[in-house]
């Protein structure tokens, strides 16, 4: 018999860490190949990890709501052959292992505005992994280090993680929102050390602090509810993305007439000839993707003061979970797609999501984004950039309206499928008539639809 560690794998872009969740196998289970063997949790997604052998489950290397590294192991299952322990674990291995300096370089790209002024010596007492009552995962104590952040330090920076717990957002938070240098840290040139060490702990140019929250009086009727892990994920993300980007909201009215009349005549014979039943979501998309190609500044990111230009159009379309929650799958390279190369990813997608059955990296790398507010009945909405999108389009429900119908004989009053498209995007690099614009196109691709078009 030999022994095969089942290695934690890649879990997709910037994931250095998983907490277990659920083992879903026990210790003396068989296990098929291919067979789910554990639950794990990121910042990004849930997910299950595979075995890619056949064997038993002899041992169990991670509790539940222990955090373990990628690349390192969480369990040993024996399998039928011979060999020593751990003959078969160099094969168990990820294709690739983040290395630290990885991280290092996207901790540094983030922060570096934040941090150019504050030259903090590095703690003398190294980080521990447990200390007030809160687990510190690698990736954060290397962090802290690599900041000059101390213990006593670290303890009082408020987390966002599960039980508390920090996480590198809110370390990048944390530095951002204008750390409180010690007094040790920026002494006068001329000041001698003793002198220095008897200054106050507060610079008296210490940031203003952020407004807190105002006390909530909580009555006999109430009701308390925590937040789960994935709720708290979303309010610290859009929280950021407020923060990040100034926000501006362009709507346009599209007459959807024409794609309504073109999907209620082919709906039926689509789903008959290609097993899928078509929406309006990947109608709208892909008129966004057209839009995208006349007005590709739409397609970026930014870092810093450098604006990126994404070469691939991503869309990621964002999906109510039955738990209320949300996650926006992306759909990948959505311009070398057909409509119905379109209509396929997304409802696979959608589907998908409904069942926690998403991959990590399905729902990381997009480049605009799509919300369906129309889903709910809501006529329009002032949807809040993914970052770090730069926009995000908004489709409201299409509502039948009287509306003027200009013709060679004159104009008329009709009755015509209306639907509102608002349009968020980043004022730091999307301007109004950018972004105006765009929101515009997509509305002509959409009244411009082709009522003929074959499926």
């Amino acid at each position: 018999m030999a022994q095969f560690e089942l290695i934690l794998p890649k879990m997709g872009e910037s994931v250095a860490e998983a907490t277990v969740t659920n083992w879903l196998k026990n210790v003396g289970d068989v296990i098929d190949a291919e067979e789910s063997v554990v639950e794990v949790a990121t910042d990004k997604v849930d997910s299950e990890v595979p075995s890619p052998v056949s064997g038993t489950l002899v041992k169990i290397l991670v509790d539940v709501n222990g955090v373990v590294e990628v690349g390192s192991p969480i369990a040993i299952i024996e399998v039928e052959g011979e060999g020593e322990d751990s003959g078969s674990t160099a094969a168990s291995a990820p294709e690739s292992i983040p290395e630290p300096a990885v991280a290092a370089t996207e901790i540094e790209v983030q922060v570096a505005a934040a941090v150019a002024t504050v030259s903090a010596p590095e703690p003398s007492a190294p980080i521990s992994k447990n200390s007030n009552g809160r687990f510190y995962s690698p990736l954060v104590r290397s962090m802290a280090k690599e900041e000059g952040i101390g213990q006593s330090e670290l303890d009082q920076i408020p987390g966002s993680g599960k039980e508390g717990r920090v996480t590198k957002k809110d370390i990048i938070a944390y530095l951002e929102g204008g750390r409180q240098a010690k007094a040790d840290q920026a002494p006068a040139a001329s000041a001698a050390p003793t002198a220095a060490a008897a200054l106050p702990t507060a610079p008296a140019s210490a940031p203003t602090p952020k407004t807190a929250a105002p006390a909530i009086n909580v009555g006999s009727g109430d009701e308390i509810i925590e937040m789960d892990r994935m709720r708290k994920l979303i309010a610290d993300h859009m929280v950021n993305s407020v923060q990040t980007s100034p926000h501006v909201t362009s709507f346009v009215e599209a007459d959807m007439t024409k794609v309504v009349l073109w999907r209620n005549r082919v709906k039926g014979e689509f789903q008959k000839k290609h097993g899928e039943k078509i929406t309006f979501t990947p109608i709208i998309m892909e008129a966004i993707v057209k839009a995208i190609q006349d007005f590709p500044m739409i397609n970026v990111s930014i870092d810093g003061t450098k604006i990126i230009k994404h070469g691939n159009i991503n869309v990621g379309m964002a999906a109510a979970l039955p738990s209320g929650n949300l996650i926006v799958p992306v759909v990948k390279n959505a311009d070398q797609l057909s409509l119905l190369g379109i209509t396929k990813a997304v409802n696979d997608l959608a589907n998908r999501a409904r069942n926690n059955q998403l991959k990590p990296d399905e729902i990381s790398g997009g480049t605009y984004t799509l919300t369906n507010v129309g889903t709910f009945g809501n006529v329009m909405g002032t949807p809040i950039i993914n970052q770090p999108q730069v926009a995000i389009m908004a489709a409201g429900a299409i509502v039948k309206k009287p509306a003027v119908i200009e013709t060679p004989e004159g104009d008329m009053i009709a009755v015509r499928h209306k639907m509102f498209l608002s349009h968020s995007y980043d004022h730091r690099v999307v301007d109004g008539a950018l972004g105006g614009m765009f929101v515009k196109r997509v509305a002509e691709y959409l009244e411009s639809w082709d009522l003929d078009r074959e499926i």
